[in-house]
């Protein structure tokens, strides 16, 4: 199957999924968290990433039977690829509150909208190693040669 220019951007490839427990424990110990009514987000916004990368997580905790949590998981994967376009590049981590079981899909559309935006509005990690080391570190004059 091939896609148009025009439905490009609403992709969600498979190497836009967190897969890895290093990949999500990266965001949760890196990123910024936000929370809402039924989703708290990390999101771990890069300043030269062009790939926007999604993980979910709902667990039992927020609804016993399967077909609940993957409703939920669900709602996130689609509002995600709607959007992803206009995000910045990083990662971005959603964990379902015990709230969004009991949420109609409007609520947790409208949940997930509010919480992206603020993600946007979030400033990129610095890149480690850019500060050169102080001579405090280093025991010498960084002016030196």
């Amino acid at each position: 199957m091939t896609s148009t220019p025009l439905a490009d951007h609403l992709d969600f490839p498979r190497c836009a999924h967190l897969r890895a427990s290093a990949e999500f424990q990266a965001v949760f110990g890196e990123g910024k968290r936000i929370s809402g009514a039924c989703f708290r987000l990390h999101a771990r916004i890069v300043a030269d990433a062009s790939e926007r990368r999604l993980g979910v997580a709902v667990s039992k905790r927020v609804d016993k039977a399967a077909v609940g949590r993957n409703r939920v998981r669900r709602q996130v994967k689609e509002v995600f690829r709607l959007h992803r376009a206009h995000l910045p590049g990083g990662d971005f981590v959603f964990v379902a509150k015990p709230e969004a079981a009991k949420a109609d899909n409007a609520a947790l559309r409208a949940d997930l909208l509010s919480l992206l935006d603020r993600a946007r509005t979030l400033k990129p990690m610095t890149p480690p190693g850019t500060m050169p080391p102080s001579a405090a570190t280093t025991g010498r004059d960084p002016t030196a040669p």
